[in-house]
């Protein structure tokens, strides 16, 4: 954890973190967004200097509630609210991920980026590829049957089948290195801006939230199913820039093992869900547009700042 963050955390916890101020975008503010990383960190490896008794202080679960309130109202508003399917949910996740347009950072990624913006680009995911798949594990005790099965398998696969350093965290902390970056955890926290960690609170709201178990499996599912082609582009990208070959692998691994996962997720893991729990057929679908509609602001972030001559990420402290 950087200087920076070490100072604000070792502060009374009592005052730690603080509420956004009125007036921050509940979306992509860079209060509110690191607040409520903050918060859900305490779930996660917890925060140094802080007691771990207030992982579920009152106090602190009230302002984190009030913080996710609007911060759900805003998805909503730029994702739509849940809606019942007009067909089956795994034909309507196929139509919803394929049928997306907007700019596309992988592509520009692999025909134009530079070396200094792939190292931005890696900081910022690391904020979620260095917990990568934790946050949708917390559906696993909330499912059952076919849905649980194929996310076991899902995990399992992240996890790199319970072969140290092959899980999919330490092959992104491995391509950071390579990157000359800090690997170790939350040490790049400080220079993330909002709308990329509105990316990592999505998933850790509706995993930490048995309610959201739904658009947790609807998020996951879409993740899966848009993932070949952008890895394939960043592992090009890592090759066009002449970067050591390992730090193409975390990449590599995605395309092999999500062109499975893909259809995995699709049938299984969504379908299954939507079989056997009918009445979160909507909340499937809600969760996979509420990841579609924080990565295109994620994507907006990024090339309009390097369009602009600019970084991407917040100064240096």
């Amino acid at each position: 954890m950087s200087a920076f963050l070490l100072d604000r955390l070792q502060r009374p916890v009592s005052a730690l973190p603080e509420p956004p101020q009125p007036g921050d975008d509940p979306l992509s503010g860079d209060d509110t967004q690191l607040f409520l990383y903050l918060c859900y960190e305490l779930h996660y490896r917890g925060l140094p200097g802080v007691d771990e008794g207030w992982e579920w202080e009152p106090t602190l679960l009230a302002a984190r509630s009030r913080a996710e309130r609007e911060f759900m109202a805003s998805i909503r508003e730029v994702a739509g609210p849940p809606v019942e399917p007009e067909s089956c949910v795994t034909d309507e996740l196929w139509a919803l991920t394929t049928g997306h347009g907007g700019p596309s950072l992988s592509r520009y990624m692999a025909e134009h980026g530079t070396l200094e913006q792939f190292r931005e680009f890696a900081t910022h995911r690391s904020a979620y590829q260095l917990k990568e798949a934790d946050p949708h594990s917390w559906a696993i005790p909330r499912l059952d049957g076919r849905a649980k099965s194929a996310l076991v398998e899902i995990q399992n696969d992240e996890y790199g089948a319970g072969r140290p350093g092959h899980s999919h965290a330490q092959l992104f902390a491995n391509t950071m290195a390579a990157l000359d970056l800090d690997a170790s955890y939350g040490a790049l926290l400080d220079r993330i801006p909002g709308p990329t960690l509105a990316t990592v609170n999505l998933i850790s709201f509706f995993g930490l939230h048995r309610r959201w178990r739904g658009a947790l499996v609807g998020h996951l599912s879409a993740f899966e199913m848009t993932s070949v082609e952008p890895m394939a582009r960043y592992a090009a990208a890592t090759r066009r820039l002449g970067l050591p070959a390992g730090a193409a692998r975390f990449y590599d691994v995605h395309v092999a093992a999500d062109a499975h996962h893909q259809e995995v997720a699709a049938t299984s893991l969504a379908g299954g869900l939507a079989a056997a729990e009918p009445e979160l057929a909507a909340d499937i679908l809600f969760g996979a547009r509420a990841l579609m509609a924080v990565e295109a602001r994620f994507t907006e972030q990024l090339l309009g700042a390097w369009t602009a001559g600019r970084s991407s990420l917040l100064p240096l402290p």
